[in-house]
Formats: structure tokens, sequence, C-alpha cells
């Protein structure tokens, strides 16, 4: 009887495996099946309602950007912020960006009354960092402590500005890659930090050279008519040239 009903766990076990779908299984520190939401192609219809759920329910899920592969959880949950840092191994005094969609999301979440609305025009969507003063609005005190300033990103990829739409509130975001490690341009990459997130969003591959994985540009632009290049990236040349038109000067 007992082998019986040991006979039946394991034909039960087995087609439970044969229904997940590919890379929706991993295997814990124990050898034991873990189970997470699954690497769900980008544009899967339900994809971006998904994302927008798990962010809600601080989850850390790693979906796909104009740049690299990202790490994103909500930016005012204390303790999605520490298990993103935690998946990362980050020290915490390294601050992470914020992701959020529209100029009226940068403006509330951060300070940024002196970047004209044609600056920022020239510079977002797209593969650049905007660093200003936080806003009284973003009070997580996990998100950058110690840090006056907040690195915002307003991505040229419609899945990570949809999903941010559909959460409506900022989107902590780094890189999908161990800190020192190089970042990522495809899924496959960054598969052994599966297991510790909510889902893994699949936009393929990112591009095909090397120097995509150089990342965002992330430019300080804090005080009014200054401005200071605090990672090249891959946008700094055009970057530069924008905020100099507008009569910024290096600091």
């Amino acid at each position: 009887m007992k082998a019986a009903l040991n006979l039946l766990s394991v034909k039960k076990l087995f087609r439970f495996i044969q229904m997940r779908p590919i890379g929706e299984l991993s295997i814990d520190m124990n050898g034991s099946i873990a189970s997470f939401a699954g690497v769900i192609k980008a544009n899967n219809k339900n994809a971006i309602r998904q994302a927008a759920n798990l962010l809600e329910s601080g989850k850390v899920i790693a979906l796909p950007t104009d740049t690299v592969y990202g790490l994103a959880c909500s930016a005012n949950d204390p303790k999605a912020i520490q298990r993103l840092y935690a998946i990362k191994g980050r020290e915490e005094r390294k601050p992470v960006a914020i992701c959020v969609a529209e100029f009226a999301d940068l403006r509330h979440w951060g300070q940024a009354d002196h970047l004209p609305d044609e600056l920022l025009e020239q510079l977002l969507p797209g593969p650049v960092t905007i660093v200003v003063r936080k806003s009284a609005y973003l009070d997580n005190p996990f998100l950058n402590p110690g840090v006056e300033k907040i690195g915002i990103r307003i991505p040229d990829f419609d899945f990570i500005r949809d999903v941010s739409r559909a959460f409506r509130y900022p989107v902590a975001l780094t890189s999908a890659n161990k800190s020192s490690e190089q970042s990522t341009l495809n899924v496959r990459e960054f598969e052994k930090l599966w297991p510790a997130l909510g889902a893994v969003f699949d936009g393929g591959q990112l591009g095909l050279r090397e120097e995509r994985r150089a990342a965002s540009t992330v430019i300080d632009l804090s005080n009014a008519g200054q401005y200071r290049v605090i990672r090249k990236g891959v946008a700094v040349e055009h970057t530069v040239q924008v905020v100099e038109q507008f009569g910024f000067e290096q600091a």
C-alpha cells in the first residue's frame, strides 16, 4: 500500500513537471523542486498585468530595457528594496535608479523643475539616467539611504514603460546580474538568479554588440546650469551635447 502511494506521488510529480513551462522550475539549495511564476514572453498579452501584479505584491522581477536586462521592484516598498539588494549582492550604500513612464512622473518623484521639457524630450525616452534630488514623495528609507539624490530613467522600450504605467508607482531598477559581474543581454545569462525572482519577462536578445552592456549614461543634473557625468554608458556624447546646448556647464 505504501509503495503504491509513493508510486502515485511520483506520477503526480512527473505530471506536474510536464505541465510546467520550460524555465518555470528551479532547484532549491536542498535539491527540492521549487517554482516561481516562470519565464514569460514579454509580448504575451497578459505579461504587462502580470508584471505589475508581481511588483504590487513586493516581488523582484527581471525584465528587458532599452539597454540591458534589469531587476525591478517597487521603489517605495522597504522589503522589496532589501530583497533586490540581497539578490543583486549589492552594498546598500550603492544607489539604484528608478524607472517611470512619463515626464510628469519624473517631476513628481524627483525635483526637476529646473529642467525644461525641451531638454528632457531630447534625452528621454532613451538610454539615459538623469540624477536629481528626491522629492518628498519618494520616502522609502531603504532606497539609497543617506543619499538625497535619485537617478530616474524613462527607457525607450515599450514593455517596461507599459509596466510602469500599469503599476502607477516608481520602479526601482538595476541591471540583472550579480554585483561586479557583466550586465546581461538575454535571460539565460542571469539564469542563476531566477529562483530568487517572482518572474522573468523575456524580451529576447537585446543586442549583439558588447558595447551594449555599458548600460545607460548616468548624468547628474541636480544643480541648475551644471552637469556631471557619473557613468559614460552608451549615450554619453549625445547627452553631453544636449545639456551643453541648453547652457549647462560641466561641474
